[in-house]
């Protein structure tokens, strides 16, 4: 689901020394104490069961019968190009007992219609020429352009093993062989900004919830239903009010509160819940405090409060929390491009950074560090950078949405 890249760079700490893959995963040495990115994804996709869906058998032959694939002309190949009567037309849907194609007759046959008794082929309409009835240009041959009774699966065949993500093709199969759809919903998000430091209009020492809405706008863009909420205070009595009764969500995010200040309540008040706390810290820049846990059945995804921190962070979190509650797969979000110039990224953690991309070629904007929403609203990507920067060249970047 996730995809390593299998770049490496030594890194010396003590204890000796670790290699490094570019999702910031260190081999050998000591355990490092942040979480790798990939890692954490993967605990959070562990965390929700398998899809709780049957096994699909064919209920008959697919097709039940011999079909066209063509619009055309149902015919005995044994007549060669010999001209034919026409007995007249099926259509989809038609039963085919209507007809019965005997030697120098035929059948206007439509794509999807089944063959009638007699018939062993189908000739397309650019094929065909009218002549007394309708001849072949050239002499078909048994078989043409006709899908064969059960060439498909025949009946009782396994389709499709029980514990498969659905999606919108395996919904389609369900209804072809007979089984009821599974219901249809969507995920519903709720959004909470946290810290007294937001309000509007902010004095100079205060700032407007930016967070909210940004992350209300991903989660849409995600397919999600979502839910607005009001600033939440640094106050871990209200902090814990307020986790202990979340409604109908499906998902809370949270930005700030997750971090290691004397305001950061979120761990603490999460443990006086008993959440199960699925990882609290990665290895990625911006984003190091993220927090997943489960609350009940509810998802908590603790994001930091820097609006690139946060913004990032959803971007990489939501969509395997809502597909792990819609027991669908996972998107997996990279792609690859190229790198137009060089990026620096001193320390252990890799970052992403903010590009332009023209095609398939990514240009660094003058990034700030995570408190820039400035440098992401103007960008289209987000570049991976491994710790200790890049160079110019083959990169793998996330599209920002």
């Amino acid at each position: 689901m996730f995809h390593t890249i299998g770049h490496t760079s030594s890194v010396r700490q003590a204890g000796g020394s670790r290699q490094m893959d570019r999702c910031g995963r260190y081999h050998g040495g000591m355990s490092p104490a942040l979480l790798p990115l990939e890692e954490a994804l993967e605990r959070l996709a562990r965390a929700f069961p398998p899809p709780a869906t049957g096994a699909i058998l064919a209920d008959r032959d697919d097709p039940a019968l011999d079909r066209s694939s063509m619009d055309g002309a149902a015919m005995r190949s044994a007549d060669g190009t010999s001209a034919r009567t026409v007995l007249g037309t099926l259509f989809a849907g038609d039963a085919p007992s209507r007809f019965q194609v005997t030697p120098g007759t035929c059948v206007r046959i439509m794509t999807g219609a089944c063959l009638p008794a007699g018939a062993d082929c189908v000739v397309p309409l650019e094929n065909l020429k009218e002549e007394a009835g309708l001849a072949p240009l050239t002499a078909p041959a048994a078989g043409d352009w006709v899908r064969h009774r059960g060439d498909q699966a025949p009946a009782g065949a396994l389709l499709l093993p029980a514990g498969m993500p659905h999606n919108a093709a395996r919904a389609g199969l369900r209804a072809q062989v007979g089984l009821a759809p599974l219901p249809l919903r969507r995920v519903l998000v709720g959004i909470a900004p946290t810290g007294d430091e937001i309000q509007d209009p902010p004095a100079p020492h205060q700032i407007r919830d930016s967070n909210g809405p940004m992350l209300a706008a991903l989660a849409h863009a995600l397919g999600a239903d979502t839910r607005l909420l009001p600033p939440l205070p640094d106050d871990p009595a209200s902090l814990e009010a307020f986790l202990g009764d979340l409604g109908d969500l499906d998902i809370l995010i949270t930005s700030g509160g997750v971090s290691a200040g004397d305001k950061d309540h979120l761990p603490k008040v999460l443990a006086t819940l008993g959440a199960r706390v699925l990882f609290h810290k990665i290895r990625l820049k911006p984003g190091k405090p993220m927090l997943a846990a489960l609350l009940g059945r509810q998802v908590i995804l603790g994001l930091p409060g820097n609006p690139a921190s946060s913004y990032l962070n959803a971007l990489l979190f939501l969509p395997v929390a809502m597909a792990g509650l819609l027991g669908t797969a996972a998107p997996d979000p990279w792609k690859s491009g190229q790198l137009e110039a060089a990026v620096a990224n001193p320390g252990d953690r890799p970052l992403l950074h903010p590009c332009l991309l023209r095609e398939d070629r990514l240009r660094p904007l003058d990034y700030r560090g995570s408190a820039d929403l400035i440098r992401l609203a103007q960008a289209d990507v987000c570049a991976w950078i491994p710790a200790g920067g890049m160079a110019a060249g083959a990169v793998r970047y996330l599209n920002l949405l």
